[in-house]
């Protein structure tokens, strides 16, 4: 019997190749040149998609090109401005049922706030509400939040804490690495998320210093790497290559 791909309890943290193509069209073929390069498992940005590609026999035909590897889809805000969060978020239980395995709920859903998270109890009960359709679907979740500044500790602990307490599966924080210091920070961080936390993550680093958090973070505790096919106008220039992690993760040797 064909095993259900998950995001959740791998042997070893997945490289989980990113897709921001314009259309279906230049999703599989990105699609298909990512698996030659190794990758475990996708990601897509459903909201980099143009709106007419979005049906379900498109979106049917990225998601097939992916092969049996679980599949990540967001929907952002950034360029739907047009769209309240409750349409958001009804697009994003659509796009989920026609065959994505984990969804992206944004820790600001409902309520845009500061550092992507919020703590209005209306929106709070509204992301529990949603979270719960979404495991009902026999789905997973992934919580979201792009601070887009150096947090501290105590700081990037607390917002991880508050996806855990909504239901969410995995934890996602962007923060920023713009000097060696920061950097070096981020990285005890992630250690410590894996100290303290009871459910998976994934801590990033954006800036000028981001690229060691982003090779290495995944041998230090967070769940998956998020890479790129390759880089060019429909990638993000601090995701690793696919094919350069898979040739990392299968010669590094971290064995204690």
């Amino acid at each position: 019997m064909k095993k259900t791909p998950s995001f959740l309890n791998q042997n070893q943290p997945l490289n989980t190749c990113m897709i921001m193509n314009k259309t279906a069209r230049e999703a599989v073929i990105t699609c298909r040149n990512a698996v030659y390069d190794g990758c475990d498992a996708f990601g897509i940005q459903i909201d980099r998609l143009l709106r007419e590609e979005r049906t379900e026999e498109k979106l049917g035909s990225i998601y097939k090109a992916m092969g049996n590897r679980p599949i990540y889809i967001t929907n952002y805000r950034k360029g739907q401005t047009e769209l309240s969060d409750e349409q958001l978020a009804e697009d994003l239980l659509t796009y989920l049922s026609w065959g994505a395995t984990l969804a992206d709920v944004m820790g600001d859903y409902f309520c845009p706030s500061k550092d992507e998270i919020t703590y209005d109890e209306v929106a709070v009960a509204k992301q529990k509400a949603l979270i719960d359709r979404i495991h009902a679907m026999g789905k997973e979740v992934l919580m979201s939040s792009h601070t887009h500044r150096f947090m501290t500790a105590e700081e990037v602990l607390e917002l991880a804490k508050a996806h855990q307490a909504r239901g969410a599966d995995i934890s996602k924080i962007v923060a920023m690495g713009n000097t060696e210091a920061e950097e070096m920070e981020n990285l005890r961080i992630t250690t410590l998320l894996k100290q303290e936390l009871d459910i998976p993550f994934l801590f990033l680093s954006g800036g000028k210093h981001c690229k060691l958090h982003r090779t290495i973070g995944p041998m230090l505790g967070c769940n998956m790497w998020l890479t790129t096919q390759k880089h060019d106008e429909h990638s993000v220039g601090a995701q690793p290559v696919c094919r350069a992690i898979r040739t990392i993760a299968d010669n590094f040797n971290y064995d204690i």
